[in-house]
């Protein structure tokens, strides 16, 4: 059974990896054997990570690149490609949002919520493959999407974020039919509202974080770790005959729709 998580010999690279969920997700892909590169726009924040899991134990690295500039995703591809020999797995965590409603939607918000979640993950995934298909042992990769990706918020000014996330859902499902000739998976994980410090501006609007709850039939919002364990299955062997698909982490919210 062990086999089926255990990601020895693994590389895996983790865009938007030191935030609360991008970090959970590298440290659960460390403690499953993976070594994991840790990048985002601070390098000193992906490597104070890389640091902390590397004092576990692990192997870690951290290093800086833009989501917004290609050519930055492409070094920083190759880099780690360059650094441990091989690349294995993409798990991007790249995401932004900032809340304007229809009439206040700026080309500005727009196109920066563009390139951020949706440009660069088709850009990620590009430079991985390249690396996965010359190295031909196949591979894994995995974005980070969101349960707006199918659903829309009355009340909230989401249209950028949403537009851009429900892209990714068929991002996923066109390049799991390109890259399976080359035996490599691609697979999304879709979270509502996870307790990270991002999402804590909630809690401070009691009348809002209670709204909230009252959607979701668990009762409760995601912890960082429940997205981690997703995104490792999808990493790992046990999901070897998965591809194209979205799991939404929603603690039911989907099927009350």
């Amino acid at each position: 059974m062990k086999e089926l998580f255990d990601l020895k010999d693994k590389v895996a690279f983790v865009p938007g990896g030191y935030g609360g969920l991008g970090g959970a997700v590298a440290e659960m892909l460390a403690e499953a054997g993976a070594s994991v590169a840790i990048a985002g726009r601070s390098a000193d924040k992906a490597k104070a990570l890389a640091k902390e899991l590397t004092a576990k134990g692990h192997k870690a690295i951290g290093l800086e690149v833009d989501a917004e500039s290609v050519d930055s995703i492409r070094k920083a591809t190759d880099a780690v490609a360059s650094e441990f020999g091989r690349f294995d797995i993409l798990a991007n965590c790249v995401g932004k949002n900032r809340e304007q409603k229809v009439a206040e939607v700026t080309e500005e918000t727009f196109d920066e919520i563009y390139r951020t979640n949706l440009r660069s993950a088709m850009f990620f995934a590009q430079a991985a493959a390249k690396h996965q298909v010359a190295g031909g042992r196949g591979g894994k990769q995995v974005h980070l999407l969101s349960v707006r990706s199918m659903l829309g918020m009355k009340g909230y000014g989401y249209s950028a974020y949403c537009a851009t996330k429900g892209a990714l859902v068929m991002l996923v499902k066109q390049h799991a039919v390109e890259l399976a000739q080359h035996g490599i998976t691609v697979n999304g994980v879709a979270p509502t509202v996870v307790l990270t410090e991002a999402a804590k501006k909630w809690q401070s609007d009691p009348g809002r974080w209670e709204a909230l709850l009252a959607r979701i039939p668990l009762g409760r919002v995601g912890e960082p770790r429940d997205i981690a364990a997703a995104a490792l299955y999808f990493c790992a062997p046990a999901s070897d005959f998965v591809t194209g698909q979205v799991l939404y982490l929603d603690g039911g919210i989907t099927a009350t729709q």
